[in-house]
């Protein structure tokens, strides 16, 4: 006999209950600073005791005073895939659907040991993306809790000390350190657990290169492609990991009524017409190594290339614009 019971709903995180409960335990919460660059590879970074107060207020504290406060004031958290137009909401979803941000935390937790310290003589701050604060506290009987407070940092706000002066009260003075930093003092993203909480969308996207409407179109879009094709792909990647940051592609293939494309034999024929190596395996799927292969397989497909009657040559059609005949209608095959 079926089971007729609905499955139970899928319980999503609640920012107001984690802001109370971090408020409640705020002075035993210890606190650990890395940077991180724009290819997500962080840095660990020390700090002076005297510090210590004002990085927890400025990346703990404001976070879930806000929370709290403005929980009173009508604040609703939503998910970041589907806005509810409030004036007041901030946003959550998964971590595992933000590749960058999962996998700065990847390292951060368990590959701690390999990660350097920074110094600007030998990573430059110039090359810096961001900066994220871990924070641990007790948890009682689950041992250990953490959770992170990211934020951006604009190349802008880096002050070089050989180009900058120290004012103290009336006299300017020699700036005494390499490298200056004005941090941002306001909310943008937390990570607690498996969700990721967005407080400024345009920054959070910027902070870890997330688009969800390309995500989603991308994912689309590889589903409808292999289904159609076959494809082989190099180990421990997957034709949505290499769609990922790559708009034009994506863009391309959005225009793209997959379902009437070509054939897989025929695509791989306009591949030898036009003298590009479309390599296949022994069961006849194309094989993608790498985003440079992905990029000839799209672009035969929107029939990218054309060798010339009349000197041979190859070209890749940047630019395509259908002409008209004579009766000014488009050419039909």
């Amino acid at each position: 006999m079926e089971n007729d019971t609905p499955a139970a709903p899928v319980e999503k995180f609640d920012v107001f209950q984690w802001a109370n409960e971090v408020d409640e335990i705020k002075n035993n919460v210890s606190v650990e600073l890395f940077l991180f660059n724009k290819n997500y590879t962080p840095y660990k970074v020390r700090y002076s005791d005297a510090l210590a107060n004002n990085i927890k207020a400025m990346f703990m504290a404001e976070a879930i005073q806000y929370v709290i406060k403005e929980a009173d004031k009508g604040l609703v958290c939503v998910d970041y895939e589907n806005p509810s137009g409030e004036d007041k909401e901030i946003y959550r979803t998964k971590l595992e659907k933000v590749g960058r941000a999962e996998t700065l935390l990847h390292l951060i937790e368990h590959e701690y040991k390999d990660i350097d310290y920074f110094t600007d003589n030998e990573y430059e701050f110039k090359k810096i993306k961001g900066i994220i604060a871990k924070f641990s506290y007790p948890g009682g009987d689950s041992g250990t809790k953490v959770f992170y407070i990211a934020k951006g940092i604009p190349a802008s706000s880096a002050l070089k000390g050989a180009t900058s002066w120290e004012l103290n009260g009336e006299s300017f003075e020699p700036f005494t350190a390499e490298v200056g930093i004005k941090m941002p003092d306001d909310n943008q993203v937390a990570i607690i657990d498996d969700t990721i909480i967005v407080f400024n969308q345009s920054k959070f996207e910027n902070l870890f290169q997330y688009d969800y409407k390309t995500e989603a179109i991308a994912e689309a879009k590889a589903k409808e492609l292999q289904e159609k094709y076959k494809l082989s792909f190099s180990e421990g990647l997957t034709l949505n990991d290499l769609l990922i940051d790559r708009k034009p592609l994506v863009k391309k293939l959005q225009d793209l009524d997959i379902a009437e494309e070509m054939s897989q034999e025929d695509l791989i024929d306009y591949a030898d017409q036009v003298q590009l190596e479309l390599m296949t395996d022994d069961d006849g799927s194309i094989i993608i190594m790498d985003d440079k292969d992905l990029t000839m397989f799209v672009n035969l497909l929107n029939e990218d290339y054309y060798v010339s009657p009349v000197n041979g040559r190859r070209y890749e059609i940047k630019s395509k614009k259908l002409l008209k005949d004579a009766e000014g209608e488009p050419p039909r095959g």
